[in-house]
């Protein structure tokens, strides 16, 4: 059972990408081992941290190769890289490429929805609708 309470509320354009990430279809926010991961029908999309900046974690099975061209990226940890998941940190105050970022999102939310959902997001450089979601606190 996790004992961690949830993480401090997001500021500036980490809350900008929490709700453009709550913005997917039957997506909802919970908190493993106190940091934010956003699911899709109970599958992680995507893990976001906010310690000492901001970090996140995405499955980018058409870009991966393309996204670790970048210096802020890596494959993610913990055996998840082998599998297309790739991590971004970006240190405090450091400005975030917003678009790259939602665009990634996107990827991973098409990756690991199921087909009926994915169909449901228009295009990958367009924001999602505003479709209803949850918040589930652990």
């Amino acid at each position: 059972m996790n004992d961690k309470p949830p993480p401090p509320p997001l500021k500036g354009e980490a809350a900008a990408l929490r709700d453009f990430v709550l913005g997917f279809p039957e997506t909802t926010e919970d908190f493993p081992w106190g940091e934010r991961a956003f699911k899709v029908r109970k599958k992680v999309f995507v893990f976001m941290g906010a310690n000492d900046g901001i970090g996140l974690s995405v499955k980018l099975p058409q870009s991966r190769e393309f996204a670790l061209d970048y210096p802020f990226t890596e494959p993610t940890h913990y055996g998840l890289g082998r599998h297309g998941w790739v991590s971004a940190r970006f240190a405090k105050g450091e400005a975030l490429p917003l678009d790259l970022l939602r665009a990634w999102i996107t990827e991973s939310y098409r990756a690991v929805a199921p087909k009926t959902l994915a169909k449901m997001i228009a295009a990958p450089e367009q924001s999602p609708d505003s479709s209803p979601h949850r918040t589930e606190e652990t």
